[in-house]
């Protein structure tokens, strides 16, 4: 029997700056220098809007977009209301906030009403931005909501592009409208609209073709198609690794097609922010939704607020919430919480948690979102990452069943054997071992909580547990 590979991680992953590293970092060191002022001062605030449009800029934020967001802050900044206050730096940090959440107006992102059956979504965008990815996605985001969705390309300059939808449609489960022969992009849409009102699907995605650079053959194409489907929502896929490129052409798009909104896809991805930043106030329709991750679920409802928190570090609980009530089976957690009361959690149980984690996404991503470790190079040395989560799940996966339900018959021998298997160190297992021993004592903690003292133990049992990392 082969030895299982040992997870060597995702170095490419971990090296990829994510969306906005460099903004919020900047941000938030210009907030800790306002937080060491005792009172402000207008110097002060002007150096610190200083730093603030060179950060913009810096991340690619339209130009004239960032003269009029800093305008904004030091109209608000310089008020005798902020310099007189007791707490003058939270007080600049809520209007930064304020301001950035003005710049994607006052727009709700998602779909607008609409009570037409079935509903027509018109997906455009040049090459490579992902709109069949997309397509896709929202297919899928659709489904989640209770929607019944038909997927149709009318890509055919590119077979490629119809082979992706039709792989990716049965990956998730949804149907694909593809008939034998038809070549015809017009043809193809319609056929759509017949087959999804004969079937009773509700909603129709239409993925358009695109080109490297807006030409009058693809605009009269897309024309076409709007008039033969009538779409109620066309969708501008803009990758967000573009920048600002990427909001001209929506731009252009919206004026010669009509564009009712904009998905920025790519967004976990390497790019500086400015796009997302500049696209409501140049282009002049709403964020619709963004893409946070290449897998089919990664395609999340865009809410300014939550962003803008992320942004500044400040966390975004709610989709935490959203991303772990997803994740996690109400059975799988009913059992969890019973074994908390019973002491019962066993090295099978913790890969199990794992793998939940990971269905909520990268962990960067998942951190990210939980206030306060917004910006991650304080924990750099002993933050736990994907290699070491691939190395725990490499370990638990070579031991036994009775050694996964039982860690205290796991010996000296055992532990070789199980390094071996795992491609890792005995090190590396005893490791494991003793920082799952200190969770199950955590968990001991937490399942008492219900009882007297269960705050004390709790603030007990982490000052225990702090600094200590998930590694192996």
């Amino acid at each position: 029997m082969g030895r299982p590979a040992a997870a060597t991680g995702t170095s490419d992953r971990n090296s990829t700056v994510r969306m906005f590293d460099s903004l919020s970092n900047r941000l938030q060191d210009v907030f800790r220098t306002l937080r060491g002022e005792a009172r402000l001062s207008e110097p002060a605030v002007e150096s610190a809007l200083r730093e603030i449009r060179m950060a913009l800029l810096e991340a690619d934020v339209n130009f004239k977009v960032v003269k009029a967001f800093v305008d904004r802050v030091r109209e608000r900044a310089i008020g005798q209301d902020v310099l007189r206050s007791l707490t003058p730096a939270q007080q600049v940090v809520k209007i930064v906030r304020d301001e950035l959440i003005a710049l994607f107006g006052d727009a709700v992102g998602g779909l607008r009403p609409a009570s037409r059956t079935p509903r027509v979504i018109m997906l455009l965008g040049l090459q490579g931005s992902g709109k069949t990815t997309t397509a896709a996605k929202l297919a899928t985001w659709l489904s989640r909501q209770g929607s019944h969705p038909l997927l149709v390309s009318t890509d055919v300059r590119r077979p490629a592009a119809i082979e992706q939808l039709n792989v990716l449609g049965r990956q998730a489960g949804l149907r694909v409208h593809d008939p034998a022969g038809d070549l015809d992009p017009v043809s193809r849409a319609a056929g759509a609209m017949v087959d999804a009102r004969n079937m009773g699907y509700d909603v129709v995605i239409v993925d358009t073709a695109g080109r490297l650079h807006i030409d009058d053959a693809l605009m009269q194409e897309l024309l076409a198609i709007r008039a033969a489907v009538e779409p109620t929502d066309a969708l501008y896929v803009a990758d967000a690794m573009t920048g600002q490129d990427a909001i001209k052409s929506a731009g252009e798009f919206n004026r010669q097609v009509g564009i009712t909104g904009v998905v920025l896809s790519k967004l976990d991805g390497d790019a500086r922010g400015g796009a997302a930043l500049s696209v409501v106030a140049v282009v002049g329709v709403p964020i619709a939704f963004v893409g946070m991750g290449e897998r089919i679920e990664d395609l999340e409802l865009f809410q300014a607020e939550r962003l803008v928190s992320r942004l500044l570090g400040m966390g975004d609980v709610l989709s935490l919430i959203e991303r772990a009530e997803a994740a996690i089976d109400q059975t799988d957690a009913a059992r969890l919480a019973q074994q908390l009361r019973t002491d019962d959690f066993t090295l099978e149980d913790f890969r199990a948690q794992l793998k939940t984690l990971r269905k909520m996404g990268p962990l960067e991503q998942v951190l990210g979102m939980i206030p306060g470790l917004g910006n991650l190079k304080q924990f750099a040395e002993n933050r736990p990452d994907e290699s070491q989560m691939n190395r725990v799940e490499a370990i638990v996966g070579s031991m036994t069943l009775r050694e996964r339900h039982n860690y205290k018959v796991i010996d000296g021998s055992r532990r070789r054997r199980i390094a071996c298997g795992s491609g890792t160190t005995v090190e590396d297992v005893n490791r494991l071992l003793k920082q799952f021993m200190q969770m199950r004592k955590m968990m001991k903690v937490v399942g008492g909580l219900g009882r007297g003292g269960g705050r004390t133990r709790m603030r007990h049992a982490m000052g225990a547990l702090k600094g200590r990392g998930l590694r192996a």
